[in-house]
């Protein structure tokens, strides 16, 4: 059955750009720079390729599959029980994601703007708007998505080019000074998040007009790229060596623009384009936490589950890390990636490859 919410070629490319960019200039930075130093900038390509075969995979699958979720259809490629089985592990991965994410939130907020603000409460006042959101549809995710994604642009172009303005080019050299294999040790930092246009899977059943899937996620994946690369190269050239040791690197940038330059407390910039992109990456999330749940059990209302899981993320944001005494800072360096990777890229791989063996052999026989 085919849902009845659809959304546009535009609105899918603006939902990934939204989930993927914001927090992915804040953060991969840092830690691209512990292993690269200042050829940080040239991870992003093997990043590239993997998230250009995401999307070829995901799109394939969706071709093949139409108007299915990978939830439902991984049932037809690999069988009823062992789909199960990775139904249970595609919505413990995204709750466990959704615990990151909100945790995220939490540190930033309380580093930058809200020190002494209780977790709980950071947490759940955004678990809670993205929950309503979930609730709405992804229709209504998309229509609001289309003037946060503009305010992000608004906001984010003006302090690229600032930064420009304090940037040393001699800080980026030399090129490739410590060889390959640290550039290929960092770059899995940015490849585990441009694999996140495996969130493919559960969107491309939304979209109109299927034959734009292709050219709108690849002018998504060029319009990360492309703000990555303006974000990590002045970011290099102004703090150098330093810009390892910065959780939230990008963030300095702006503060030091505000300090030195013409205005002051731009971090409140920095903020907003935060919040914003975490309302709509997590709202996403939980709304395809809850349509995995709903496809796993044949349930046709997702929105009965989102009550649940918006308490679920907030309460497991909060206390999982305080529980296992987890930095998500090492979380994030040392766990995600792999993870991620796997998670994201080598299963739905493994499914079209399974998928393309079956019907070459169905052919073979007939």
């Amino acid at each position: 059955m085919k849902p009845a919410e659809k959304i546009s070629g535009t609105q899918l490319c603006l939902l990934i750009f939204s989930f993927i960019a914001p927090i992915v200039i804040l953060i991969i930075p840092g830690l691209e720079s512990k292993s690269s130093k200042q050829d940080a900038w040239i991870t992003i390509f093997p990043a590239v390729l993997i998230g250009s075969l995401t999307i070829w995979v995901m799109i394939i699958l969706s071709n093949r599959y139409p108007g299915l979720s990978i939830i439902q259809y991984s049932s037809q490629i690999i069988g009823k029980w062992p789909a199960k089985c990775l139904g249970c592990y595609f919505i413990y991965y995204w709750i466990s994601y959704d615990f990151v994410v909100l945790n995220q939130h939490i540190q930033f907020i309380n580093t930058v703007l809200l020190m002494r603000t209780p977790g709980i409460v950071v947490s759940l006042t955004l678990a809670l708007l993205c929950g309503l959101a979930a609730y709405m549809g992804i229709e209504s995710i998309a229509r609001s998505n289309e003037y946060i994604s503009l305010l992000i642009f608004v906001l984010l172009l003006p302090l690229l080019i600032l930064m420009l303005a304090e940037s040393d080019s001699e800080r980026i050299l030399p090129v490739m000074s410590q060889g390959m294999v640290p550039l290929l040790q960092a770059s899995i930092f940015p490849t585990a998040y441009l694999s996140q246009f495996f969130i493919l899977g559960w969107l491309l059943p939304y979209l109109n007009q299927p034959k734009k899937a292709t050219k709108v996620s690849f002018i998504a994946l060029l319009l990360i790229t492309g703000i990555l690369f303006i974000a990590i190269i002045p970011l290099i050239m102004i703090f150098g060596p330093i810009t390892d040791n910065l959780t939230f690197p990008v963030l300095e940038v702006i503060r030091y623009i505000g300090i030195t330059g013409s205005f002051e407390r731009l971090e409140a910039l920095g903020v907003a384009i935060w919040v914003m992109g975490c309302f709509v990456k997590d709202a996403l999330i939980c709304f395809i936490i809850c349509l995995s749940v709903s496809h796993f059990f044949n349930i046709r209302n997702y929105r009965d589950f989102v009550f649940p899981v918006t308490l679920l993320g907030a309460i497991g944001s909060v206390s999982v890390f305080k529980f296992y005494s987890t930095d998500l800072t090492t979380l994030l360096k040392y766990s995600y990636p792999s993870y991620a990777i796997f998670t994201q890229f080598i299963l739905p791989l493994t499914l079209l490859m399974i998928d393309t063996i079956k019907r070459r052999w169905k052919k073979s026989v007939v």
